[in-house]
Order: C-alpha cells, then structure tokens, then sequence
C-alpha cells in the first residue's frame, strides 16, 4: 500500500506539472511546467494538489462505506440521523466549521400496500412480496421499508388494467390511436424513459384511476445479465422504490415552494399539502416484475405495439383487462425533521465567495451506490482537505462541503438549504455535485458549459485506476466499439447525464438537467454546476440488494474508483476555490448556445405556415454573447494585476442568463438556457422556454420565448463586458 500511495504522489505531481494546461489554454511550452489555467503560480498550485492527491484512501473509504450502510435509513428516520452524525464528526476531524442544520418537511412513510388481481378468477397475486435472494442477509432486516412511492397520496382504486409501455406522451397518444380509454383504468407502466413522477403526471392528465410502476427484466433485470447474487442486475424480486413528487414544478419541500422549511416557519406560511402542485392526486406505488406478471399475462385487449414487448416469456397485450386490480394504500404523512450536515473552510481573502461542493447521504434502503458511494468519496475528499489545513494551507474562497437529507424524496434538504442562503450564493463562483459516484469503472460528467473545460482539465491531473490519467481513460471510454457499461440511469432512463452540443471536439461532457442536488444551485440561481459519477452495470437501484455486498462484489471491490472519485471532487473545489482567475470558458458556452439555435430554427421550419419564426435576433445576441467570452477569455488568459473586477463579471455572466420570471408554468425554474423537461424528468431540455414552445406547436408562446432568451444573452454578454 505505501508503494501504491508513493507511485501515486508522485504521479500526480507528474500530471500537475507535465500534462497539457488545464482548459487547454496553455502557452506553447519553453521547458517551463504547464501553467494551470487561472493560476499566477501553478508551481505553488500543483504542489498544493499533490498532497491533496496523496491522501484518499481506498480503505478508509470502504470503512466509511461500511458504516454509513450498516442499516437502512430512508431520511428523516433515527437511523438516518446516525448518519449525519457519522459525517458531522468526519468532518470535524478534518479541521472544518462544522454544524447539523435541521427541516421540518412533508413526507410519507407507508403504513399499509397491497396490490391484489380481483379479476379472472382464480389468478392468485399479492404485492409487493418481500425482496429476498439467498445468499444476501441484507433483506432481513426489519428495518427495510416496504416497496411504496414516496408523494404518492393514500387512496383505493379498483379497476381494469392497461398497459402503457414508459408512460409517456407518446405512449399515450399511441393508446388513444388504439381507441384505448385510460379513463377510470389502472395503468401500468415500467420503469424507464422518464422520471416515474412525470408518469403519474401523464396518466393522472389523462384520467388515470391509479398507477402502477414496474421493473421490466428488459430495462434492468437478467434481460441485461446475471442477476443479483450470480451479477449485477435486478433478482426477480428487486422494486425500485422513488418519488413520485412533480418535483419539475418545483423541488424540495412540497409546502414551501421558494422558501426555507426550517422549524421555526409559522404554517401561515406554508402551502397545504392538498395544494402544492408537487403531489399527485391518485395512488401510485411500485411493483417487482415477479409481481407485475401475472397482471400483464392476463391483460387481453391488442397486441402492444412491438416496441413494448419486454422481456417476460409472453406477448404483451395493452387492455384492458380482463385483469382487474385492487390497489390499497394508506400512506402515513407528518412533518418530518431532516439533517443537512454543513462543514466550511472560512476563505482567507474572499469569504463571502463560497465554492460549494455536495452530496446526499439518505437511502431508500443501504444506498450502497446512491448515494453513500458518493457520501464515502467526499469524506476521503475532506480527509484530504484536512491534510492540506495541517499543513498551514488555507484556501482563498470559502469552502462548503455539504451532506444534504431528503434527497430521494425530492431534492429537498440541498433546496431548503439553497432557498435559506439565497442572498449569499449570489456570490458563489461554483457547485459541484456528486450523486451516484461509483457503480463501476466509467468515468462520465455533466456540466454547465463554462465549466466543460475546467471539469475535463481537472481529470487530466488526476491518476486513473486503468493507468494515465482519468482524461486518458474517458476518451478511451468514449471512442467508437469501446465496451459500453449500463449505469443505473442509463439502464432505467433516469439519467442525469444527457449527450451535449460537442463544439470542441474533446470528450463529450453532458448537460444538466435535473433529478440530483444540482437543481436548486444551477437552475434557480444561477450558480454554476457540475456533476461526476463513474458508472457500470447496476440493476439494483432503489432497491434492498443495493447494499454493501453487491458494491464489493460488482461496484468497486478493491475502492481505487472511490479514491479517484474523492480526488476528481476535491480537486474541482481546491482550484475554483484557490483561482486567481475564475477558470470559465464563455466561449464554449457561446458555441453550444449557436448549436441549439440552429438546432431550434431546424424544428420550427415550416411549423407556423406564413408566419414563420423570426430567430435573426436571438441569433444576433448569441453571436454577441460568444464574442464577449472569446474576448474575456483572451483576457482571462492575460488578466490583470488585480483580477477582481475580471472575476466579479465572470460570476455575473451565469447569473445574467436566469430568467426573473421564471419559465413558462414553473417560475421555479429560472435558467433561460438549462431545465429538466417537462416531460421527461432527468432529461435536460436546452433553451427550454423556445423548445416547450415548439412542442406545444404554440407560436405566439415561441415568439415571446425567443424575446425571452435574447435579452438573457445580451445581459449575459454586457455582463462579461464589464470587465474591461
């Protein structure tokens, strides 16, 4: 092991001083190291991060794994608590200001489910039956919370069962082709394509009684693989518990839209439950494919369309019935207490700029990969930043490190948090989120545009399990036939990392969009953010089996990506936090931006018939919005003596882009180029407000949103102007 750590210092003082610049916007090389971008003295610089490199330890990270899913602890419960005060105490031994911040918010637990077929006759099911594979103690604590929907209202419903693929738009309208009415029915629908909140949205649109939500071996079971123990993907019993909250109207806590849930809130503030247009209004709850077969093999009515036969041994059929279900749920409701656990590292020159870095700590069950994964990463990322707090370093901005609660339920401790401090995160330069940071060995990022190139650059210093650098190991994961790997989103269709605009052509890193801590940071106020993971075959999401025996059999057996996630985190924070010059690349962003216009004036050509769409001006702002970063990044490369005016319109830009009104029916979101779909969930969809508007085929609504995103550019580049 001291062999192993003394090859990886010295590899990564190697890296920071050998490899190319950081945002690739080095000076040719005179013998001299590489400078790193934003840095008057990267010598000082690099050595700073090779002792942080030094110190994440595989071991320590497993113990700390180990601990944090020793029991189930769904937020909110005392279990999850421990939790908390298992990472308070972490982060107090690493040297930083640490403090436990409480929520009072609107969960359910459930109380009783069952899903039983009334109809034929004589077919025998009762759901949800207990998770359970041999060889796996794991599922017998009693501790483990039954399959249910988080959001979902306690109600009954009984009635014909129809089928509808993913439950989405199109599914439905390819259902009403059929002269199929989901009117009163129960529908059933798998996991996959979207974010199961959006299909209880859909199906309650189109009068839907009641919702079931099931695994398709297909999608994330032995369709794909062995499955769990023998590999890695869902056991026949396997559910995928979640949120059914609409959290794309708004995220956190359901009866505090835009405001704080703290305990002190008086309820004359607070909207009711029966009120926030977060909550479904009919039952849903989830359901195993063990237990969702003998539902779909007597449903009658036509063939599914061939696109949604799935992987169970018979042909689909859509309904309805002659299945007929009984769904009960009664679902147990209180104001619950949450706990964000906050460290700092008080700046030495700027404290009132606040690099924020995050990830959440509760689980639907052990949350072995989502999300203590990542919680195990940022405590070794912290015990680094303690080392370098040992020595005397300090960093220039402050640092935040925060264990946000309620995640899974709806973003809510991270957006409670981010809604309390609102006026001081007008001055944060960053946030970097980490979620799901290890189910394998592929490593893959999202980011906002600015930040593509910082977030590439950081992994050119960081050394790579596989050999070379984590860089070197993504564009190889990248290339054409290299083996893919299935994450958990991209085997069920949550994922949060969706193809970009590749104006650079470098490695591909993803857009935003939502479903994880990022949200409340990026898309309503304007803070830049990014998002890391590395992924492999994981079809136990949400489920009991995710625990600590399967992340030690198939996620990371030996912990070395957990290292390499806990130094790609920290060195993210180190250099925003330590920058001279804050290291964005508006030029790309300005690139991207002129990608999805043209991308835009292709989907709207034709649509309005003689009163086409005019984009000459939204097109002149993002010209004039790319022109402004080329400019600034020249002098971002050759900054001035005192850079403060260059980094306060720098920090400007992003938040110049939010839109004060929201968009269109969830002023919530405010980002004018950025959001999570409307009918998609996880997915981003681009320049949202002309893109919704094209979907609806609404003109008049594409036209304002165009005047919309016109001025948001031009503010944003009279914003990077105001450092001449």
């Amino acid at each position: 092991m001291r062999l192993f750590l003394s090859v990886l210092l010295c590899s990564a003082v190697l890296f920071a001083f050998l490899s190319p610049s950081v945002s690739g916007h080095s000076s040719e090389s005179s013998g001299a190291p590489h400078p790193i971008f934003g840095f008057r003295d990267s010598a000082a610089e690099a050595a700073a991060e090779a002792r942080f490199l030094a110190v994440p330890d595989p071991k320590l990270a497993e113990e700390h794994l180990r601990t944090l899913t020793q029991a189930p602890h769904m937020a909110g419960t005392p279990e999850d608590k421990a939790t908390a005060d298992y990472v308070a105490q972490k982060f107090r031994a690493a040297g930083l200001n640490t403090e436990i911040v409480e929520y009072k918010v609107w969960i359910n637990y459930p109380s009783e489910i069952s899903v039983d077929i009334t109809a034929p006759a004589g077919v025998e099911m009762h759901g949800p039956t207990r998770e359970h594979v041999d060889g796996d103690s794991y599922d017998d604590d009693p501790r483990v919370v039954m399959p249910f929907s988080g959001m979902s209202p306690s109600g009954d419903a009984e009635a014909e069962v129809v089928y509808a693929n993913y439950g989405t738009p199109e599914d439905f309208d390819k259902l009403d082709k059929l002269k199929i009415d989901v009117r009163g029915k129960i529908v059933l629908v798998r996991y996959g394509q979207n974010f199961r909140g959006v299909k209880a949205f859909v199906a309650q649109e189109h009068g839907a009684a009641g919702v079931i939500i099931y695994s398709d071996p297909f999608d994330d079971g032995w369709w794909r693989g062995d499955k769990y123990p023998n590999g890695p993907w869902r056991p026949d019993t396997g559910v995928q518990r979640g949120s059914v909250g609409y959290m794309f109207e708004f995220p956190g806590d359901p009866t505090t839209p835009g405001v704080a849930s703290l305990p002190s809130l008086p309820a004359s503030q607070r909207v009711s439950p029966e009120q926030s247009a977060q909550m479904p209004k009919i039952p849903v709850t989830p359901l195993s494919y063990h237990d969702a077969s003998p539902i779909l093999q007597h449903l009658g009515g036509p063939d599914s369309p061939r696109e949604w036969q799935g992987s169970l041994p018979f042909t689909y059929h859509v309904g309805p019935g002659p299945a007929r279900v009984k769904m009960h749920l009664k679902q147990d409701y209180q104001f619950r207490t949450l706990w964000d656990v906050i460290g700092r590292v008080r700046g030495s020159e700027f404290q009132e700029e606040w690099v924020v870095a995050g990830n959440h700590r509760d689980a639907w069950v052990y949350g072995a990969v989502d999300p203590n994964s990542g919680t195990a990463a940022m405590l070794e990322t912290v015990h680094g930043i303690g080392e370098l707090l040992k020595s005397g370093w300090k960093p220039k901005r402050t640092m935040i490190f925060g264990s946000w609660d309620g995640e899974e339920e709806g973003l809510i401790g991270s957006t409670e948090w981010a809604e309390q401090h609102e006026s001081e995160l007008r001055g944060a330069p960053a946030y970097f989120n980490m979620d799901v940071a290890v189910s394998g060995s592929k490593f893959g990022a999202s980011a906002v545009p600015s930040l593509k190139q910082f977030l590439r650059d950081v992994t050119k210093a960081v050394p790579s399990p596989k050999g070379g650098t984590v860089y070197q190991a993504w564009q190889k994961s990248d290339q054409p036939g290299a083996p893919s790997t299935q994450s958990p989103a991209e085997a069920i269709g949550d994922t949060r990392r969706m193809p970009a605009a590749n104006v650079n052509g470098d490695v591909p890193v993803g857009d935003l969009g939502s479903g994880s801590d990022y949200s409340a940071f990026q898309q309503h106020l304007g803070v830049p953010s990014t998002d890391i993971s590395s992924t492999g075959p994981y079809g136990v999401y949400h489920s009991v089996f995710d625990n600590f025996a399967w992340f030690k059999k198939f996620g990371d057996p030996d912990f070395v990506y957990e290292q390499q996630m806990a130094r790609v985190f920290g060195l993210e924070a180190l250099r925003m936090a330590d920058a001279d010059v804050l290291p964005y690349d508006y030029e790309e962003y300005g690139k991207e931006i002129a990608v999805y216009l043209d991308a835009a004036k292709k989907r709207a050509e034709g649509k309005f018939g003689d009163r086409p769409l005019d984009l000459n001006a939204v097109k002149a702002a993002a010209k004039h919005f790319q022109e402004a970063g080329t400019k600034i990044l020249a002098k971002q490369k050759n900054p001035p003596r005192d850079p403060a005016r260059l980094n306060q319109a720098l920090r400007s830009a992003e938040r110049a882009l939010l839109v004060p009104e929201g968009l269109p029916h969830r002023p919530w979101f405010r980002h004018a180029i950025y959001a999570p779909g409307e009918y998609t969930g996880y997915a981003a969809v681009v320049i949202p407000g002309v893109n919704e508007a094209l979907d609806k085929g609404d003109a008049e609504r594409a036209r304002q949103q165009l005047a919309v995103l016109t001025a948001a550019l031009d503010r944003a580049a009279k914003a990077l102007e105001g450092a001449r």
